[in-house]
């Protein structure tokens, strides 16, 4: 589960939690000394190519080691590449017991406030833990920008130490945990900037866990009517206002689409609203996220391959849900609603079938022919619901299409919208966040594909561009409104670990979501 961290500061001026009390804390530190002074178990230095062959960290830890390090870098083929480490006794040489390289790749690039930093100080943190290091300090080189490196760090760190395992009654649930993790940035903030850093990384990295706890759960026990319960729990804690629909209020309001993916499953669906509303507000944003907490295909069932992870289909509510709660507990001078239709879509006697023609909520009616292709009705009625908060920018998450990941891998989210700005401004923050994503267009031509004779559209068309077809069907229910939509299939869960990100759900999107918000409000 997840492991918070306690913020302090290497001056001993502390920063109180907001988060949850854990017996199991990690004090995270930023200290402005010399790493190679740190009394810990371990030591980290992330490193690049470059910083093999320069005078830095790696060089003056030679020195005083008596070319133990160079030796170990020779013996162990290290190259500085990303995803390699090298862990070696200091014999004495250092106050460190042990010190560790951690590879970033070409240049110097572990300066970098982003992808790169994250990864190496999740992996400082993973190394921790395998070696049963207690105390651990943790290192880079070069690179502007000290507070926004020192942030990263701060996220990968704490990324890197979250874990799922409740449900583990074996020697894996007895991994040692890290103790104390202090942070030794090149060129430190001062106290107030590093102490502002820690506080945004606190409140992002909590959200993703939120999201990823959410996700990594079973779909038997992470029903609509539970996540509604712990994003409601959440919300009203953050000073959020909670709106819970249960079926018969959303047929009330003509959810047709919605309601039709609900009907095969015994679970009862929620529609749920967080509304984060200021005193003062500089712009109203609407985030919806597909919440389909399992999906079998329907009618259109999936192979059993196909339905092993399914549970992770409601990954884009869990990220949207755990960004609306971080922006109120950060009070950040923006409206921000977010929208999670939840359902599970199963086969069962009452399932929509193919050949239906069904009623959205604002008005259209879709004919379907593929009920596997669920996640896009879901959204259309949420969207409708959206535009009805009048909002400056809506912008959706879904784990919506194979097709994505075909196009893009597992590790690009696409991104697909009707206004340049937004799109832009949302890469920007995504940038920023270290999460891949990639502009995907929507051609009007391929539009043709979701023609109906019987209907306004058909919730599929043909597979070539399925990626962008189901773009063109949400660019339906958004009008002009600005919309971007991110298709998060791929990255929204992990088949192995890597550095800050482990197996299984990844939070994707949540900290992109937050540094948006948090952009819009400046």
């Amino acid at each position: 589960m997840t492991l918070p961290l306690r913020w302090a500061l290497g001056n001993g001026a502390a920063v109180s939690p907001s988060a949850e009390p854990d017996p199991a804390m990690l004090e995270l530190a930023v200290d402005n000394g010399d790493p190679l002074d740190s009394q810990v178990d371990l030591l980290v230095i992330a490193c690049g190519e470059a910083d093999l062959a320069g005078a830095g960290h790696l060089e003056r830890a030679d020195l005083r080691l008596g070319g133990l390090l160079k030796r170990a870098i020779t013996d162990e083929r290290f190259r500085a590449r990303p995803g390699q480490s090298l862990i070696a006794h200091t014999h004495g040489g250092l106050p460190a017991v042990r010190i560790g390289l951690v590879g970033v790749g070409a240049g110097a690039a572990a300066g970098a406030p982003g992808r790169a930093l994250r990864i190496a100080a999740g992996t400082a943190v993973r190394l921790g833990v395998s070696v049963g290091a207690p105390r651990v300090a943790f290192t880079w080189t070069g690179g502007a920008g000290a507070t926004a490196a020192t942030e990263a760090a701060a996220e990968g760190a704490r990324l890197g130490a979250y874990r799922f395992d409740k449900y583990l009654t074996d020697e894996r649930s007895q991994t040692t945990s890290l103790a104390a993790l202090t942070l030794y940035p090149p060129g430190p903030p001062d106290a107030a900037e590093a102490a502002t850093a820690l506080a945004r990384a606190e409140t992002a990295t909590r959200a993703v866990a939120r999201a990823r706890d959410l996700v990594n759960e079973p779909a038997g026990v992470m029903t609509p009517a539970r996540i509604a319960d712990l994003a409601g729990g959440w919300g009203r804690q953050a000073g959020l206002v909670v709106e819970v629909l249960d079926r018969a209020a959303c047929a009330k309001l003509g959810m047709g689409l919605f309601l039709a993916v609900a009907q095969g499953s015994a679970e009862e669906p929620r529609f749920v609203h967080l509304a984060w509303s200021p005193p003062t507000s500089r712009k109203r944003v609407v985030l919806v996220g597909k919440g389909v907490t399992f999906d079998s295909g329907g009618l259109s069932i999936k192979t059993n391959e196909g339905m092993l992870d399914m549970k992770t289909d409601m990954a884009g509510a869990a990220a949207v849900l755990a960004a609306a709660v971080a922006a109120a507990e950060e009070k950040l001078p923006i409206e921000v609603h977010a929208l999670a239709a939840c359902t599970e879509n199963m086969p069962s006697g009452s399932s929509y079938k193919l050949g239906d023609v069904l009623r959205s909520l604002d008005g259209k009616t879709v004919e379907i022919n593929n009920t596997d292709a669920e996640g896009r009705l879901t959204l259309a009625d949420a969207l409708t619901f959206g535009l009805r908060l009048q909002p400056d920018a809506v912008l959706d998450f879904a784990t919506l299409t194979g097709a994505c990941v075909v196009a893009l891998g597992p590790y690009t989210a696409g991104v697909m919208g009707n206004d340049e700005s937004l799109a832009t401004a949302f890469l920007a923050a995504a940038e920023q966040s270290g999460e891949e994503m990639w502009r995907l267009p929507l051609p009007p031509r391929l539009a043709e594909q979701l023609k109906s004779e019987i209907a306004d559209l058909k919730n599929t068309g043909e597979r070539w561009g399925g990626a962008l077809t189901a773009g063109l069907f949400l660019k339906e229910f958004v009008g002009n409104v600005p919309w971007v939509h991110v298709d998060i299939a791929g990255p929204a869960s992990a088949s192995k670990e890597q550095g800050h990100v482990g197996k299984g759900a990844t939070g994707f999107g949540v900290i992109s979501i937050l540094n948006y918000l948090r952009r819009s409000a400046a």
